[in-house]
């Protein structure tokens, strides 16, 4: 695998910072429906790698935020923790929360990192922030060091759709290092119920000009797993002809696996699956322990965002087709014929 190698240098700063002694980061922690983002919870891992200090974030609605601090603060790793509460956090919009985040970070004493998942909100939220303090941000990383000798910061990072790796060092010239994290790459910070850090609250910082409303949200309700974190996937492609073939061939053996369903850019956009269901480079990135790709080529794209999976297994008719080139266990054959008797064995 190539590995790409780049150097962060800073502009000139319109605030000044006083160099920390050790790391201090504070890592956004994403909530939705009452439970942490999982994550949230792999960026908070990534923070502790840095060897100092972490502190946790969690803003939202007044009546949100207190049974995600219940959580929050039996969390391992976290050092402390705020909070800031308003109607207007109900909803997060990157425009309503990023004059808190700046508020937050130009005070002393400052923090040395700022973390957070490659979720839709935080790509939209910290290149925001990082801007608005001419700072660079960092994404999509999976690994992080920190050298105390100088306080530069080391980060890998997938580019060419995962073919290269780009090794990233942002020096100590950079006063706050902002950068998101790939989920798969760092496991969940777990909670022990004999730990508990204390929380302070943040005033909420009133943004009356928006640019921005929140109409709605639209949430695919499923009993099977949630696909970012499910251990098994079992994702369709464009073979799968529509989208009443792409269910009946596919939910019989995800629901006899306990899987999550998946499906290829190609799938998606031929309406055969919603798209929070992609899986890629432009989808969401998975590793689980068995990921099923069926009737899927196996394009560059789907492959940057399944490839780091422990077991792969392909089906499909086409014995050339770049998925076997990643697979653990391929067979050629038809799908509307294997997936069904496959089903039937594993009943039985």
């Amino acid at each position: 695998m190539l590995r790409a190698r780049s150097y962060i240098g800073s502009r000139v700063f319109s605030r000044f910072y006083a160099t920390p002694a050790s790391p201090h980061a504070l890592v956004l922690l994403e909530h939705r429906q009452g439970i942490l983002d999982s994550g949230s919870l792999s960026a908070l891992t990534a923070a502790n790698q840095l060897g100092g200090q972490v502190t946790g974030l969690v803003i939202g609605a007044p009546d949100h935020v207190q049974g995600i601090l219940d959580q929050a603060k039996k969390l391992q790793g976290l050092t402390s923790l705020l909070y800031s509460t308003s109607i207007q956090y109900s909803e997060p919009l990157p425009e309503v929360i990023s004059p808190l985040l700046v508020k937050l970070l130009s005070q002393a004493p400052p923090f040395t990192h700022v973390a957070s998942s490659t979720s839709s909100f935080a790509k939209s939220l910290l290149p925001r922030v990082a801007a608005m303090l001419d700072a660079p941000a960092i994404s999509d990383v999976i690994s992080v060091d920190h050298d105390f000798s100088n306080n530069s910061t080391t980060f890998t990072r997938p580019i060419y759709a995962g073919n290269a790796i780009a090794t990233v060092r942002a020096s100590s010239s950079i006063p706050i290092k902002f950068f998101t994290v790939r989920g798969t790459a760092f496991a969940a910070a777990s909670s022990q119920e004999s730990t508990e850090v204390a929380s302070s609250p943040l005033d909420p910082v009133l943004v009356s000009d928006s640019s921005t409303q929140h109409v709605k949200t639209v949430l695919t309700k499923s009993d099977r797993p949630d696909l970012g974190i499910a251990s098994r996937v079992v994702s369709g492609g464009r073979a799968l002809k529509n989208a009443d073939t792409f269910a009946s061939t596919l939910y019989p053996l995800a629901d006899i696996l306990g899987a999550a369903v998946g499906a290829s850019r190609a799938a998606v956009d031929a309406g055969y699956a919603d798209n929070s269901l992609q899986v890629g480079q432009t989808g969401k990135v998975v590793a689980p322990e068995l990921y099923m790709a069926i009737g899927i080529s196996g394009a560059i794209q789907h492959l940057a965002g399944m490839k780091d999976s422990k077991l792969i297994i392909a089906i499909n008719k086409d014995p050339d087709a770049p998925i076997f080139q990643v697979a653990d266990v391929g067979l050629v054959g038809d799908l509307f014929e294997v997936v069904p008797e496959l089903v039937t064995k594993l009943k039985h």
